[in-house]
C-alpha cells in the first residue's frame, strides 16, 4: 500500500466535467471541419482562391484591421489620459495581441461587401504586378500619368498628380508598421472602425473594474475621430476616376490610352478609363475586367468600337498577367469577338448602365429562379382560387 499522502480523487472528479465538455466540443469541431472540407472539395476551380490570393488576402485583411486598431488605440488612450483615467489609458496602449484574431473568430469579417472589395483589390494588385511592362516607342517619353502632370490644363495636371499621390499612399512606406489608411469605400471603413472599437472594448473592458461607461465613451469618441478624419475621395480608385473624367478620352484616343495604361502596369487607371467611357461605376468596371472568362469585357470593348489591335493587346496582356486566363482560348475567340457589331455590343451591355440599386434588385430577383412558382402554391389566395367551386360553401354547411 502506498504511503503517498496526495489525494488525486478530488482533482480527477473536478476535472472530469471539463474534459467531457472539451471532448464534446472536439466532436463538434470535427463535424464542422468535415463540412468545410467537403464544401471546399466540390468547389469548381474557378471559384476557389489560389494559395497566393489567399495569402495576400490574409495579409491585407490583417493590415487593415491593425491600421484601424492602432489609430483607435492611440486616440482612445489620449482621451482616457485627458479624462484622468491613467490606468485605462495604459491598458488601451498594451498591444501584446491584436484584436484581429478575435474579429476573425467572430465571423464579422465574412461580410460579403467587405470580402468582395478585398478579393477584388488583391486580384487587381496581382494583375498589375504581373502585367508585361512594354517599352515605349520613344524611351524618352514619360508614362501616361507623368505626361499629364505637366499639362497646361490645371484639372488634368492636378488629376494626374492625385493619382501619383494615391498610388504612393496605397503602396505605403515599407518601413512603416501600419498602412497610411485603409483605402476602403467609406461604408466599409465605417463598419471596420466600429468592429475594431467593439473588440477593443471587450479586451480593455476586462480590466475596467466599473469604469466601462468611461471606456465606452472614449472608444466611441476615438472611433468618431477616425471616421471624421477619413476621406473616401483620397482612395486610389477615386483619384483615377476623377482623372479619367478630366481626360474624357474621345473615341479615337481611348484605345491608345487603354493600351498604354496596361503597358504602364496601371490597372486601376485602365479600369477607370473603361468605367468612364462606359458610363458605369469603378466597382462594376473592375468586376468586368477581373472576370477570368472576360465575356463582358469583350462586349464592352466592342461597344466602345475598339478594333483588333487594341483588343488583342488587352487580351494578351491580361492573359499573361492572370493565370486563370487561357491565352490560346482567347486567340481562338478573337475573330468571334471582332465579328460582334458595335451596335449589338452596345445593346448587350445597356443593362450595365442602369441604376446600380435597380440592377441589384433585378439580379436578386433573378437569383430566386423558379422558386416564386413553388411559393405561389402556398399563397392562400392561390389556394382559394384553385379550390373547386362550392367547396367553401359545403364546409360552412358541414360546420353549421
Amino acid at each position: 500500500m502506498s504511503d503517498n499522502p496526495v489525494d488525486i480523487t478530488h482533482g480527477a472528479t473536478s476535472g472530469a466535467p471539463e474534459l467531457l465538455a472539451r471532448a464534446a466540443a472536439a466532436e463538434t469541431r470535427a463535424h464542422d471541419g468535415l463540412a468545410v472540407a467537403i464544401h471546399d472539395f466540390f468547389l469548381p476551380d474557378e471559384a476557389r482562391l489560389d494559395e497566393r490570393t489567399r495569402a495576400s488576402l490574409s495579409l491585407l485583411l490583417r493590415a487593415l484591421v491593425e491600421t484601424v486598431e492602432a489609430e483607435i488605440r492611440e486616440n482612445g488612450a489620449r482621451l482616457l489620459s485627458e479624462r484622468g483615467e491613467a490606468r485605462l489609458s495604459a491598458a488601451m496602449l498594451r498591444t501584446e495581441a491584436s484584436v484581429c484574431d478575435r474579429l476573425f473568430d467572430s465571423g464579422l469579417l465574412r461580410d460579403p461587401a467587405l470580402m468582395t472589395e478585398l478579393i477584388a483589390r488583391v486580384r487587381q494588385d496581382a494583375i498589375a504586378a504581373a502585367l508585361p511592362l512594354n517599352a515605349p516607342d520613344n524611351p524618352e517619353r514619360p508614362s501616361l500619368v507623368n505626361r499629364f502632370v505637366q499639362h497646361p490644363d490645371r484639372a488634368l495636371a492636378s488629376g494626374a498628380m492625385a493619382v501619383l499621390i494615391a498610388e504612393s499612399r496605397r503602396r505605403g512606406d515599407p518601413d512603416a508598421e501600419h498602412l497610411t489608411q485603409t483605402d476602403l469605400p467609406a461604408e466599409l471603413h465605417c463598419r471596420l472602425v466600429w468592429w475594431v472599437a467593439a473588440a477593443l472594448r471587450e479586451r480593455v473592458g476586462e480590466v475596467a473594474d466599473g469604469a466601462l461607461p468611461v471606456l465606452d465613451r472614449a472608444l466611441s469618441d476615438a472611433a468618431q475621430r477616425s471616421l471624421a478624419a477619413y476621406d473616401e475621395g483620397d482612395r486610389l480608385e477615386g483619384a483615377a476616376m476623377r482623372f479619367a473624367a478630366a481626360i474624357d478620352a474621345q473615341p479615337d484616343e481611348l484605345p491608345r490610352m487603354l493600351v498604354e495604361a496596361l503597358g504602364d502596369r496601371r490597372i486601376v487607371l485602365f479600369i477607370a478609363l473603361l468605367a468612364h467611357a462606359l458610363g458605369v461605376s469603378y466597382a462594376l468596371a473592375r468586376e468586368i475586367v477581373l472576370e477570368s472568362g472576360a465575356e463582358r469585357l469583350w462586349l464592352a470593348l466592342r461597344a466602345l468600337d475598339l478594333g483588333r489591335e487594341a483588343i488583342a493587346h488587352v487580351g494578351f496582356a491580361l492573359c499573361e498577367a492572370d493565370p486563370r486566363r487561357d491565352v490560346e482560348r482567347f486567340a481562338d475567340r478573337l475573330d468571334a469577338i471582332l465579328a460582334i457589331a458595335s451596335d449589338d455590343a452596345r445593346d448587350a451591355i445597356a443593362p450595365l448602365r442602369l441604376d446600380p440599386d435597380y440592377r441589384a434588385a433585378l439580379l436578386a430577383l433573378a437569383r430566386t429562379g423558379g422558386r416564386h412558382e413553388r411559393d405561389r402554391s402556398l399563397d392562400p389566395r392561390v389556394v382559394r382560387a384553385a379550390r373547386p367551386r362550392g367547396t367553401a360553401d359545403r364546409r360552412r354547411g358541414a360546420s353549421g
